[in-house]
């Protein structure tokens, strides 16, 4: 798996969703599931990852089972980059 991708994916969360940028979010940090992320930040979050990475993410996979955390986010990414 990319760090330089969850890095990426980090980085965007904490710069333009949380807007805490020293903020530090570990790859399994649990992001929805937690509260960190709210419905419309799952949105930006996927439009950021389907612009960025060039992969599309259907609505049915905005859910805490796909992007709990930075890591099954890589992994998803990874998965239809193949």
């Amino acid at each position: 798996m990319s760090t330089e991708m969850q890095k990426t994916i980090a980085d965007f969360i904490v710069q333009k969703i949380l807007k805490q940028p020293k903020r530090v979010i570990q790859p399994t940090d649990a992001l929805i599931s937690s509260g960190l992320i709210d419905s419309f930040s799952l949105v930006d979050l996927a439009l950021f990852v389907e612009d960025t990475f060039g992969v599309r993410i259907a609505d049915s996979e905005l859910n805490a089972n796909t992007f709990d955390s930075i890591e099954q986010l890589a992994n998803l990414i990874q998965a239809r980059q193949k």
